[in-house]
């Protein structure tokens, strides 16, 4: 009976345990104890990385923070009188700060002298580094971008040719503030394939590779009468942490070649046996690195096929006759092979292997990987790579004879 009633008493204890825990939890957990007011945040769309104007051992940063009240919305349409436009103010929907100090995480901290809010930064959208501060190396710069939780990864990181922090104040086409309007930018490469596209997980594993070279996107400021215009011009290459060369677009195109990222673009090449251009649309693209060891030689091939239609022409001949078509083929793998030469040539007179042929390399032959491993620099500038392309189109569109009179 007294053990009845010890597993009874017991059990009643353990309720009641039960219950106060759950009370417990209910009154400390229903607040947000981590929450953060829109009110009492300045969300900050775009970063500027500068080596400081007066002393170069000083970093620069520039901060580009939303103003809500400013944003312009959607117009409600309707016609004349008063009250048809979208809410927002007449003021510039963002505000640039600047500050300068001794280290990232400092300068970025006393921005609370400048402004009354607390700077937000996980809707962060790009990063930029002026070329200056890039060339001397990046790596004091971005850790805390990769050390701190709150910075998105997935940031654009971009070069600026120049001041990073001029390129923050440029003039945003179809955006209201220069940062969206320079991720828009990026984000619609893939219809040309002639800007690379990397964000801050990207650079950064590249970072840490012994052998593949960091790329970045690359941005040039252009002057039209008082406004300034923010364009992408190509990709900045990096050797470790300094960034030591660029690839024009046509280079760029080669580099996406090999690493399977073409996804869209247009082919310019000469008509087959006449006067005039035609323009070649790409469609479909796969390609595939295969070192070999030819006489004890380590060689390179890469192969590329592609598949496209044709998009245009601006010359008279019928390009649809089967030889025509074939030659036509044939001028569009060339042009691709071009491309894909230029970026390599580019890549080993300054010694940066950007295509990952080290990595390659390192999954086909491990064990003699350790040995070339540390030879890589001295292996690549002289390294044989055969490029082999299969081009092939498809459609001709809506007509198949060009346009002209009869």
């Amino acid at each position: 009976m007294r053990t009845k009633t010890r597993v009874s008493f017991r059990k009643s204890v353990l309720k009641i345990l039960f219950l106060f825990f759950l009370l417990f939890s209910l009154f400390t957990m229903a607040g947000c104890w981590d929450r953060h007011e829109l009110d009492s945040l300045g969300i900050v769309l775009g970063i500027g990385i500068d080596k400081g104007k007066e002393d170069p051992s000083q970093v620069e940063i520039t901060a580009q923070i939303i103003k809500p009240g400013e944003i312009k919305g959607p117009s409600s349409g309707g016609g004349g009188g008063g009250g048809g436009g979208g809410g927002g103010g007449k003021g510039q929907p963002y505000l640039n700060i600047t500050n300068t100090g001794e280290a990232v995480f400092d300068t970025i901290r006393e921005f609370t002298h400048l402004v009354n809010r607390r700077l937000y930064f996980s809707h962060n959208v790009i990063l930029l580094i002026g070329q200056e501060a890039a060339e001397e190396g990046v790596g004091k710069y971005l850790d805390l971008f990769f050390r701190d939780p709150e910075p998105r990864l997935t940031s654009w990181f971009i070069v600026t040719k120049g001041k990073a922090k001029e390129a923050l104040d440029t003039k945003a086409e179809l955006e209201q503030v220069p940062a969206l309007n320079i991720a828009q930018l990026v984000e619609a490469r893939a219809a040309t394939s002639e800007v690379s596209a990397v964000n801050l997980y990207d650079f950064m594993t590249r970072f840490m590779s012994k052998t593949t070279a960091p790329i970045a996107s690359l941005l040039e400021i252009e002057s039209r009468g008082e406004e300034k215009i923010a364009r992408l011009v190509g990709t900045a290459v990096f050797k470790k942490e300094k960034m030591v060369g660029s690839l024009d677009k046509a280079e760029t195109r080669g580099l996406l070649w090999v690493l399977g990222k073409v996804k869209s673009g247009i082919v310019v090449t000469p008509c087959p046996g006449g006067e005039g251009k035609a323009c070649l649309e790409i469609i479909w693209t796969k390609s595939k690195v295969i070192p070999e060891i030819k006489g004890g030689k380590l060689e390179i091939t890469v192969t590329i096929k592609e598949e496209g239609n044709l998009g245009g022409q601006m010359c008279a001949q019928d390009l649809t006759l089967p030889e025509t078509w074939i030659a036509l083929e044939k001028n569009k793998a060339k042009v691709i092979q071009q491309e894909v030469k230029a970026a390599l040539q580019k890549a080993q007179a300054l010694n940066t292997d950007i295509f990952g042929f080290g990595d390659a390399v390192h999954r086909k032959y491990p064990a003699l990987w350790k040995e070339w491993e540390a030879q890589w620099d001295e292996i690549f500038p002289n390294l044989k790579v055969k490029v082999l392309v299969e081009a092939k189109l498809r459609q001709t569109g809506m007509i198949a004879k060009p346009v002209k009179p009869e």
